[in-house]
């Protein structure tokens, strides 16, 4: 069985430390062929390991204590903290003769991409963006991209962000001609804001790609397309809507089965819990770079790192990364 090695941040995350620890312990336990390498506080990893069943002989442990805030500036987090978890972090995913699969950090969002441009940009220094997989309408996922590196984006960017969405689409599914949308307030190519209307006709004139059109945002997980582009703002916005309108649905229904006492509304309930399952989703995926760094929430759990780390091991092997 082939190995894969990955790269875990232990800082960064709202639940602390010892929650990825602990997602990286159970992440070792569910898969034989994962080996981790750990960067943080080496005194907290032997002061667990025991507890939490830390099977050291596939673990690598660097140590750091120092982290990159969220209030911090990214840039001047990354270039006054070398010794910094997620700048380690980021040397070690970058070393090509360790052939890790990726790696994870809940850190700040802003540093994670200014570091990974800093230290895992690719060979043509594309802009590095994040994408998302969400569930869609025909029983497969769209990848939104980007929702939230780059709030204010410029035409050749999204330009660029829609050939990474292709790429990733075509190696995570196979998916031989992905259809990529634009996302707008409107189907027709005159609307849009100013960057919709400028980027609208690169995307159309581009034979590479296999330009679909606008997308308007009820439309947005309809799977009309495969990559849906967009700013970072606006793709904050899908992704944070769905979450929040899936949450409103599944509560509404928790409660209209208890107090209409019909039980059998409950496996509604399960049925969306499961497809909208925040943790199974992972989190952001950071395209652009050498690496796969997967930008795990700052309230993910030790499920969440456990999901994450399948993702990457999938990721690696050509293995879709979720099924339905």
């Amino acid at each position: 069985m082939e190995q894969y090695k990955i790269v875990i941040d232990l800082l960064g995350s709202d639940k602390g430390p010892d929650a990825v620890l602990l997602g990286a312990a159970l992440a070792l336990k569910e898969f034989s062929n994962l080996c981790v390498t750990l960067v943080g506080p080496e005194e907290l990893i032997n002061a667990k390991k025991d507890e939490i069943g830390l099977d050291m002989s596939r673990v690598k442990i660097i140590n750091a204590t120092e982290t990159i805030t969220n209030y911090e500036n990214p840039y001047t987090g990354i270039m006054n903290k070398p010794q910094a978890s997620l700048v380690q972090a980021m040397k070690e995913a970058g070393k090509e003769e360790e052939n890790y699969a990726g790696m994870i950090s809940a850190g700040s969002s802003g540093a994670i991409l200014m570091g990974s441009f800093r230290y895992l940009s690719d060979e043509k220094k594309t802009r590095p963006c994040m994408a998302a997989l969400l569930p869609n309408g025909k029983n497969g996922f769209t990848c939104v991209v980007d929702v939230g590196a780059t709030i204010d984006c410029t035409s050749s960017q999204l330009h660029s962000f829609a050939h990474l969405g292709t790429d990733l689409m075509k190696k995570m599914y196979k998916i031989d001609n992905p259809k990529v949308g634009l996302l707008s307030n409107g189907a027709e190519p005159t609307k849009g804001n100013h960057l919709v209307k400028e980027t609208h006709p690169i995307l159309a004139e581009d034979k590479e790609l296999n330009f679909v059109g606008n997308i308007e945002g009820n439309n947005a997980l309809s799977g009309d397309c495969d990559v849906l582009v967009c700013d970072g703002f606006a793709g904050n916005q899908v992704l944070k809507n769905t979450e929040g309108m899936a949450k409103r649905l599944i509560t509404d229904i928790v409660i209209l089965s208890k107090k209409s006492n019909r039980p059998e509304f409950m496996e509604v309930a399960q049925y969306l819990m499961k497809q909208y399952d925040i943790s199974a989703l992972g989190g952001g995926m950071i395209l652009g770079t050498r690496k796969l760094i997967i930008k795990a929430r700052g309230n993910s759990d030790e499920r969440a790192i456990v999901s994450i780390s399948r993702m990457l091991i999938n990721y690696a092997s050509g293995a879709a990364v979720f099924s339905k």
